[in-house]
């Protein structure tokens, strides 16, 4: 990230007229380190001389986290009455009007209290965001509106804070902290996440094993999205760089495509992966009713196993199916083993060497697998 040089707090500061950048740290849970990976950034770039400020910290007792903070500009929070009882918030008003270069931002997804200015904290951080202010922000994975059904199937909690999704695509950049679920648990026995007398509830509940193995894989997988997304809609896209693993399963009239799909499902149940299936007709032949209606259960199968079934037509297979490969960012593509007479393949070259020639530069794996005749 680049900033200008480090601004006088005084009203005389005049900002480049740009949006702000923000960078997200996302985790499964409470606990993983968001916040205390944040100011340890901070810190660092203070320690450079950028100009950076908390505007909102929350430490829920970790003395760690509180330590972390020392040495940092904190923006007082501005006091609130709401039913006779005095509440704070972040002040927006004061930190734009400080305009430093960086904001710490914690707990994004927080709903602020009836009658302040903004309904949500993430509404705050993009009127700051809007002034030209640099935010780091912290969230966890169960707040993403998109997610809330899933998590509350998973956990059996309803999360009523919950950030919209575009938050995380339109962030500049979004850093996953990622502990291991036994790490976690360790850390929330020792008391280093909540009280002591929270913790026995918590590890009965939210922090059973299974439900964070489920949360740090969505955690990780919506980063995931969330990179390939970007890098397939800049000029990356041509480098084949992606971030899932995509199978294709190359289907032919030959009785043991069948074999094939399943064989290629399995493979990209194991990889996480996204199923392809294709089949390249001749233009110039038809097929037989018999072939017809084996296509056709090749393709009714395919998406049983929730794949996409691409039918093409085209004299050139093993050209097509590079060119699919090439449209679709496969990187694991499944062919059987030749069924051609030895006599063809030695006048005319083997389809696999054809093939494989075509998509040397693509960096797919190629699979032949053996098939009963």
């Amino acid at each position: 990230m680049i900033y200008s040089h480090t601004p006088s707090p005084d009203s005389s500061y005049i900002r480049p007229h740009r949006r702000g950048k923000h960078k997200i740290f996302i985790g499964m849970a409470p606990g993983v380190g968001k916040t205390y990976k944040m100011l340890e950034e901070a810190y660092q770039l203070k320690q450079d001389g950028i100009d950076v400020i908390i505007g909102m910290l929350e430490t829920h007792g970790r003395k760690e986290t509180a330590m972390k903070a020392n040495g940092l500009e904190i923006i007082p929070r501005k006091a609130f009455i709401h039913q006779n009882i005095a509440l704070q918030e972040m002040d927006t008003d004061a930190i734009v009007q400080r305009a430093p270069q960086l904001v710490l931002v914690d707990e994004l997804a927080h709903t602020n209290i009836p009658g302040s200015p903004r309904e949500k904290r993430y509404q705050d951080v993009e009127v700051i965001l809007a002034a030209g202010i640099d935010v780091y922000s912290t969230v966890n994975i169960q707040h993403l509106e998109s997610l809330n059904d899933l998590v509350a199937r998973i956990t059996g909690v309803v999360v009523r804070e919950r950030i919209p999704d575009y938050l995380l695509d339109e962030a500049d950049a979004v850093v996953v902290i990622d502990v291991t679920p036994e790490t976690l648990k360790e850390r929330l026995q020792e008391g280093k996440i909540y009280a002591p007398d929270k913790i026995e509830q918590s590890l009965k509940n939210f922090f059973q094993y299974r439900n964070l193995v489920a949360l740090r894989e969505l955690a990780l997988r919506e980063v995931a999205d969330t990179v390939e997304e970007a890098a397939n809609t800049s000029n990356l896209i041509g480098e084949n760089c992606n971030i899932h693993e995509r199978v294709l399963v190359c289907i032919s009239t030959y009785p043991d495509s069948v074999q094939l799909l399943r064989r290629g499902a399995r493979i990209a149940n194991y990889m996480n992966a996204r199923l392809y299936a294709v089949f390249v007709a001749n233009p110039e032949q038809f097929l037989t009713k018999e072939e017809s209606l084996h296509i056709d259960t090749c393709e009714r199968l395919c998406r049983e196993f929730g794949g996409e079934f691409l039918y093409v037509k085209s004299k050139s297979v093993a050209k097509e199916i590079a060119q699919v490969a090439a449209v679709y960012h496969i990187t694991q593509i499944i062919i059987g083993e030749s069924q051609q007479p030895s006599w063809k393949r030695l006048f005319k070259g083997s389809f696999t060497q054809r093939l494989m020639e075509l998509i040397r530069y693509q960096k797919i794996d190629l699979h032949i697998i053996a098939t009963d005749k």
